[in-house]
């Protein structure tokens, strides 16, 4: 049953697992494994954005920190199955978030949404979007004509986003996030103060120095690597496409609650 107004963190965490946003969610161990390796073999569509150099080049150091961060099984022997994403961790990452936010609010900082995920998390950044707006903050809106090898860099409902063939895209690459703030800076406007984002945009983000907070799956592991070494702020574990959107719903109320944007 979904949950009106805003729930405490007993109710979300109840919330989360039985919508599979954390959890035993849906992507299997197997796949999460593949993707720690990939990122250490340096395969760079696994690197959202970031330059990880070669820091990261054991796959057991990366199912560590996903381990810490995300709550993913520790052990490197257990290769098939069912996967986790601890709830906890979740609410916590969207405490620090909060904090981040709130005190975007209060200074009236400028701040950049954009999503590589608009299936599933469009919502929750515009809804944030128009919480920030109302406190006062400005949303930067992304220059016109940018686009990539991918496709075209648009911004829809607040948010910025990659359209291929009319068709809102997913995607992993920072690329669009390099057009967005190479376009800000040849047009002498100011970067962002802040970045919300997801994939690539937040990764690409963090590593060109804009404060960079976002969301991250349990077989996304760049954006979490680059928090444990400070390049972006906070990284919410969670499913990032589960069957409904509105499944979301909570977890933004308890986000925009906490920052004092309810």
């Amino acid at each position: 049953m979904p949950i009106s107004g805003t729930p405490s963190r007993a109710q979300l965490v109840d919330h989360l697992v039985r919508t599979r946003i954390a959890g035993d969610v849906a992507t299997p161990r197997e796949n999460n494994l593949s993707h720690y390796r990939q990122l250490a073999n340096g395969v760079r569509d696994f690197w959202l954005g970031l330059e990880l150099g070669d820091r990261w080049t054991d796959e057991q150091d990366v199912l560590a920190v996903m381990a810490e961060r995300v709550g993913v099984n520790d052990d490197p022997e257990y290769r098939f199955g069912q996967d986790t994403i601890d709830p906890e961790l979740t609410v916590d990452a969207l405490d620090r978030m909060a904090a981040r936010l709130r005190k975007a609010a209060e200074g009236r900082q400028r701040v950049l949404f954009a999503t590589g995920h608009p299936g599933g998390l469009l919502d929750v950044h515009r809804a944030t979007a128009a919480a920030l707006r109302a406190a006062g903050c400005e949303i930067v809106v992304i220059p016109d004509g940018l686009s990539t090898d991918e496709g075209y860099v648009m911004q829809f409902a607040d948010v910025a986003v990659l359209e291929h063939g009319a068709t809102l895209w997913h995607t992993h690459s920072g690329q669009p996030m390099r057009a967005i703030l190479t376009g800000l800076e040849r047009a002498g406007r100011p970067l962002p103060d802040l970045v919300v984002a997801d994939h690539g945009w937040a990764g690409y983000a963090g590593q060109h120095g804009v404060d960079s907070v976002g969301y991250a799956d349990c077989n996304d592991p760049a954006l979490f690597l680059a928090e444990s070494e400070g390049t972006v702020q906070v990284v919410v574990p969670l499913d990032d496409h589960v069957v409904s959107p509105r499944y979301y719903d909570p977890m933004t109320a308890y986000l925009l609650a906490g920052a004092g944007l309810a």
